[in-house]
């Protein structure tokens, strides 16, 4: 015999997700950022004797702020180093070798420093060194623009798997990766805050 109306019945607890969402691990915050910046500049000075020749080529997007930073700690140190006269911008996009694949890809600006790169020492700034296509691109682009006295490379991450015998002379932090994993570099004049993370893939 029934009492009442029989209850409604509770929602069920929604199932347990079958695996875990992806998570970044940082790998570098902003002072580690800081450092390895102040050290590849102060580098870059022994190298090549002072900055008397020198001129920065950022790559965009996140390479030219990088190269502006690495010009005014050039300036801390050399009190004669215009940063603004070191840094220029170097557009890779017609370059590229997967440009047939994403032909949509926006055209961005090349810029040189006043005096151009002509019997210069022309550093390339990039955030992440993977394949080395990038930078191939790069140099290829640098040719149709002058003859360089010297061309060298600084990149604030290197990841590894090159598919191009390239290699940094310069280099903020040697992060050993899985091809399935992504590296992240966020910077404050383009993300708002600076971070280097990793994103999927087990560590």
């Amino acid at each position: 015999m029934s009492s009442g109306p029989a209850a409604p019945a509770q929602p069920s607890e929604p199932p347990e997700p079958t695996g875990s969402a992806p998570t970044a691990t940082e790998v570098l915050g902003p002072h580690e950022i800081a450092r390895a910046l102040t050290r590849i500049a102060h580098e870059i000075l022994e190298r090549n004797k002072g900055a008397a020749d020198l001129v920065l080529l950022g790559i965009p997007t996140r390479g030219l702020p990088l190269a502006h930073r690495l010009a005014a700690r050039l300036a801390e140190v050399e009190a004669t180093v215009d940063p603004a006269a070191l840094v220029g911008s170097l557009d890779i996009t017609m370059y590229r070798d997967d440009l047939r694949h994403h032909p949509t890809r926006t055209i961005g600006a090349t810029v040189l420093p006043p005096g151009g790169i002509d019997g210069r020492v022309v550093v390339l700034v990039d955030d992440v060194l993977f394949s080395g296509r990038t930078i191939r691109a790069a140099l290829d682009a640098l040719n149709d623009l002058g003859r360089p006295r010297v061309v060298q490379l600084a990149a604030l991450v290197d990841r590894g798997h090159r598919e191009l015998p390239i290699r940094p002379d310069y280099v903020g932090k040697n992060l050993p990766t899985s091809t399935a994993e992504r590296v992240r570099v966020l910077l404050t004049e383009t993300d708002g805050a600076d971070a280097v993370l990793i994103d999927g893939g087990a560590r």
